[in-house]
């Protein structure tokens, strides 16, 4: 069977680049989905968000020191939150904890991902907007990133059109 994400074109420009993101049509099978291992660790994550964004962690939460809130250095508003999640929490089997991201995205692109291994609805967020990622090598890199433009692209700051 296929899994597809859906096209989505970006015709803003990226802080960093002057170049417009263009998010291509992914289609695979899920026999090549497992094929593109090995996949990001946590630490991994982090840096390729550092390297890619310029962008460093920012941990909020006093009780919760491991999760970290990647935010837009503009409006402040948060494109990926890492988070370990008990595994009980999210309707996993097993104990302990499972490193996770959050990352915001279309709704229908959601829904067209629901069942997918690794993607399961957002943990402590809107569900309709937001998907958590598990960090267990359950999802490929390639989707990973892809999943974190699109997220960095939906909450990047908005141009104001001038009045004229």
């Amino acid at each position: 069977k296929y899994v597809s994400i859906p096209a989505k074109k970006c015709l803003a420009q990226r802080e960093n680049s002057s170049l417009p993101v263009t998010f291509s049509v992914f289609r695979y099978t899920l026999e090549n989905r497992k094929k593109e291992m090995p996949t990001m660790t946590r630490a991994e994550l982090e840096r390729y968000i550092f390297d890619t964004y310029s962008t460093e962690a920012d941990h909020p939460w006093a009780d919760a020191p491991n999760n970290a809130v990647f935010r837009h250095a503009g409006n402040r508003k948060w494109f990926a939150l890492i988070l370990d999640v008990p595994r009980e929490k999210l309707g996993l089997p097993g104990e302990g904890l499972l490193d996770v991201v959050n990352l915001k995205c279309d709704p229908v692109l959601i829904a067209s991902l629901r069942g997918a291994p690794g993607i399961l609805p957002a943990y402590h967020m809107n569900k309709e907007r937001w998907l958590s990622a598990a960090l267990d090598g359950s999802v490929p890199d390639r989707e990973l990133q892809m999943l974190l433009d699109m997220s960095y692209e939906a909450t990047r700051p908005k141009c104001r059109r001038k009045k004229e």
